[in-house]
């Protein structure tokens, strides 16, 4: 019997192989794969995270690692699969006015920073990464937040959250000074555009996230591959099909870069070669052994920031069958 399956994802390099049919899939399952992501939502206002939350909408879906870890504390109906398809550092993604004072993470206390929202994966990684690993305490910054929560949480006494207007842009309250700094993976176009010069707050932002990867091993998870419950309890063999399904995709995504010309980066070859001698190790492992320290560090900030109440255990994220992967 072959289980159809839909698979909502976003499409990265690494997804390329669902989309243009060079992964292979076991007879046992067929996916139907549909491009869903933060510029391609389903219905007005609702993306893959909120499809999958409060409607099940897909078996499987890339789903935010912060709400995925608030949601399964909530005893929501999904379970994770140790898949992480997104992955980013923060120190590089705080911006300031080409013009501000604003200088080092020290700097930040006291001040306004624009976030997506307060549970948002790089919200939740960069409030952590200024507390614990740059000694600023993130309950010293007012948090302006541009989107709803997705999954409801209780505020912990003394946090400032404001919300911005509908349709509020980054860039341009930095321009107004409505607002001191921002952090984010997505730019506006007022500031991709040059419509509003910025920089980013650190000038060595690369060289901290590089220190950031030896010292830790890893790249933070963003993303991953959540289940549908009653789907996983059904059939359990499924969520290991499908971390060997993505583990194909990602093996030939990697020979991308043996073309020196595929990307239309000119020097995107070389670029691969200096990201691989820099960064020993797999920036992109599957499995949970890879991925433990990297995981129990998102719980320790999570509690920390108000968004889970009390501890969770790591192992009951993950569907049991991939608990030894």
């Amino acid at each position: 019997m072959t289980l159809r399956l839909s698979l909502a994802i976003d499409r990265y390099d690494r997804f390329f192989p669902f989309f243009d049919g060079t992964v292979q899939t076991p007879d046992s399952v067929s996916l139907d794969v549909y491009q869903v992501g933060q510029t391609v939502p389903l219905r007005d206002g609702e993306f893959r995270h909120e499809r999958m939350i409060h409607d099940e909408e897909f078996d499987a879906c890339e789903f935010s690692f912060s709400s995925f870890i608030m949601a399964k504390k909530r005893g929501l109906p999904i379970v994770g699969i140790p898949v992480f398809p997104r992955r980013l550092f923060s120190a590089g993604l705080w911006y300031v006015h080409r013009d501000s004072p604003l200088r080092s993470f020290s700097d930040l206390q006291g001040k306004r920073v624009g976030v997506n929202s307060f549970q948002t994966t790089l919200s939740l990684l960069a409030k952590g990464d200024l507390k614990f690993e740059y000694g600023v305490p993130w309950e010293s910054i007012e948090w302006h937040v541009l989107t709803e929560e997705k999954v409801e949480f209780e505020q912990k006494p003394g946090t400032i959250i404001r919300p911005l207007p509908e349709g509020a842009d980054l860039g341009k309250l930095l321009a107004e000074g409505a607002l001191d700094a921002f952090v984010h993976p997505h730019p506006p176009k007022s500031v991709t555009s040059g419509e509003v010069p910025v920089r980013r707050l650190v000038e060595d932002a690369i060289d901290q996230e590089r220190a950031y990867y030896r010292k830790y091993g890893y790249c933070p998870i963003m993303h991953v591959i959540a289940v549908r419950q009653q789907l996983a309890e059904k059939h359990p063999w499924v969520c290991d099909a499908l971390m060997d399904v993505f583990r194909s995709a990602q093996e030939i995504s990697d020979r991308y870069y043996n073309d020196p010309n595929w990307s239309k980066l000119l020097w995107a070859r070389r670029y691969w070669e200096s990201e691989r001698d820099a960064l020993q190790g797999d920036p992109w492992s599957i499995g949970l052994a890879a991925n433990r320290s990297n995981i129990e560090r998102f719980l320790t900030y999570s509690q920390d920031q108000g968004l889970i109440s009390a501890p969770i255990s790591l192992d009951a994220l993950f569907a049991e069958s991939t608990l030894c992967t």
